[in-house]
């Protein structure tokens, strides 16, 4: 049964979720079931501009009215009411990048984002000091990379933050970020839930000779965990978000979290033992730790969820893009052949076929490597498809190959975790392109883990429905009510899903699959080297 919709936007008992993804801006609006009333998104593309991968303010802004703005239209037009106020509000981007402030507030250089790799320096020396791996990405690797190449801007700044910390900042005033998205700005002391005082002493010790006017802990947000509250929206936050003006100020905000932790949220997988896997362009797998990883790997990221537990993520560039191409090499073999067969039954029939072969793919091997893979030590990547005479080259070994080949760099990240590290999972989340033919994307996520798969009616709705389910949280929970419980109690008791679980041929003929996808990598990398 759904509660008084009209009554609920109308009395503020309604929560207002907003993230900006890479590609698109999407604002939602929950009910008192948490459940999406209306929504609203913008679609935008970063820009390539004097070498960095960057967004503009002025981008920034113009997205998330548009988004606003279209989501109070559908209020409108299905309700007739217009939104003057919401119960809490929530906003969450894109990790970690870099964007500073000086005094005065103003940004000193272009937002520089997670996709810019220019700090191998940073990143090499960073992760040797703390013993701890810092990607490229980072924001510290950012900044210290900025320090090293003595750029001009760095004795000015006041501020750093990520892109989620600089909108909640406009609208309230406030610099805080979740303890999630606070993990990609800096390592995150686990006690403390705090970053980590060792590692700040460490940093302000190497950047002594470059006598800033600062130290690290001087510019860098307050960090909060989910459930506290993170500030109000200002007068001046209220007219930004909402240009038409009808949306009053005073409306709390819960601490801004980064797309990784509303991935979580959204996928009910913030407890220990579990974990979830985002399959699409590229494809990535957040798996919560029970306890500390026993070294640094360079192929695993450590990062917390929005409480602060220990996460770690294996991520891969390449998924299904190679996949999608030969999907549309056969759609144009139909169409040649005269047949007019939609893509999606295509895509149906091929993924389903692949189930029927060989669980090793008949001695079939390819790379869907379209570019560079960090995992496999690769910087550029070549498309391969490879068998021997021996191979048992049928249409569903075919397919199979390609599915697996998915998650081949995927497979030796989760390895470290599952096999060297003996870290123990109950389930997986599956999310993405990849699980949309229904169980096919799960059996080979399953074969790949030799861990249970499940994929939720409701994984579709996404990072602007996980930073609702937080603010939600934050005003809704009981006393001492972890997020855990509230989301298990409140938002998917009554959410289906389907579960697979791993099936044990299928787990073999994996593992016999990746003994064949390593040792080929020496044909990989003699393709990167020889075809340009």
């Amino acid at each position: 049964m759904r509660f008084d919709v009209k009554n609920a936007i109308q009395s503020g008992k309604t929560v207002l979720g907003i993230e900006l993804g890479s590609t698109r801006i999407k604002a939602v609006l929950l009910g008192e079931d948490n459940a999406p009333i209306a929504s609203g998104s913008h679609d935008w593309e970063n820009s390539y501009v004097n070498n960095i991968w960057t967004y503009s303010l002025e981008d920034i802004w113009k997205g998330i009215q548009d988004s606003y703005r279209k989501m109070a239209q559908e209020v409108k037009q299905q309700f007739g009411v217009t939104i003057q106020t919401v119960g809490a509000i929530g906003f969450s981007a894109m990790m970690h990048g870099y964007m500073t402030f000086d005094k005065d507030g103003e940004l000193l250089v272009p937002f520089r984002t997670w996709r810019n790799n220019i700090t191998e320096q940073s990143s090499k020396i960073l992760t040797e000091l703390f013993n701890f791996h810092i990607p490229q990405r980072w924001s510290i690797a950012h900044l210290y990379q900025a320090i090293l190449n003595q750029e001009k801007h760095i004795s000015d700044i006041s501020f750093q933050t990520t892109l989620a910390g600089y909108i909640h900042w406009k609208l309230t005033g406030e610099k805080v970020l979740g303890v999630g998205e606070a993990s990609g700005v800096f390592p995150i002391d686990l006690n403390t839930k705090n970053f980590n005082q060792t590692m700040i002493n460490q940093f302000n010790e190497i950047i002594a000779p470059h006598n800033l006017s600062w130290k690290l802990e001087d510019i860098l947000p307050k960090v909060l965990v989910a459930g506290e509250n993170a500030g109000v929206l200002t007068e001046e936050g209220a007219k930004l978000l909402d240009v038409s003006g009808d949306l009053q100020a005073g409306i709390p905000l819960c601490p801004p979290e980064g797309d990784a932790g509303t991935g979580m949220v959204a996928t009910n997988s913030v407890a220990k033992r579990t974990g979830n896997v985002s399959a699409g362009t590229s494809v990535f797998a957040m798996v919560v730790l029970e306890k500390e990883l026993s070294k640094a790997y360079s192929e695993i990221d450590l990062v917390t969820t929005p409480t602060g537990n220990l996460v770690a993520m294996a991520h891969s560039n390449n998924c299904s893009s190679d996949l999608n191409a030969w999907v549309k090499l056969f759609d144009e073999f139909s169409k040649v052949m005269g047949m007019d067969v939609d893509v999606n039954k295509l895509y149906g029939t091929l993924f389903n076929l692949a189930l029927q072969g060989d669980p090793d793919c008949g001695g079939l091997l390819a790379y869907g490597y379209l570019s560079g893979e960090h995992i496999t030590h690769f910087e550029e990547g070549r498309p391969l498809f490879v068998r021997s005479s021996e191979s048992n080259f049928n249409l569903a070994n075919f397919m199979r190959v390609h599915l697996y080949t998915a998650l081949g760099a995927l497979k030796i990240g989760m390895d470290i975790l599952l096999k060297q590290e003996a870290v123990e999972l109950d389930v997986i989340l599956g999310h993405g392109g990849l699980f949309k033919t229904k169980g096919v994307g799960q059996n080979i996520m399953a074969a790949a883990l030799n861990v249970p798969v499940s994929v939720m009616e409701t994984a579709g709705e996404g990072g602007a429905w996980g930073i609702a389910l937080l603010a939600s949280y934050m005003k809704n929970k009981s006393n001492n009510e972890t997020l855990e419980e509230y989301l298990s109690h409140n938002v998917f008791s009554e959410r289906a899903g389907t579960t697979v679980s791993p099936v044990s041929k299928d787990v073999e003929g994996f593992e016999r699959f990746m003994k064949r996808y390593t040792n080929g990598l020496e044909i990989e990398r003699a393709a990167v080297l020889n075809l340009k």
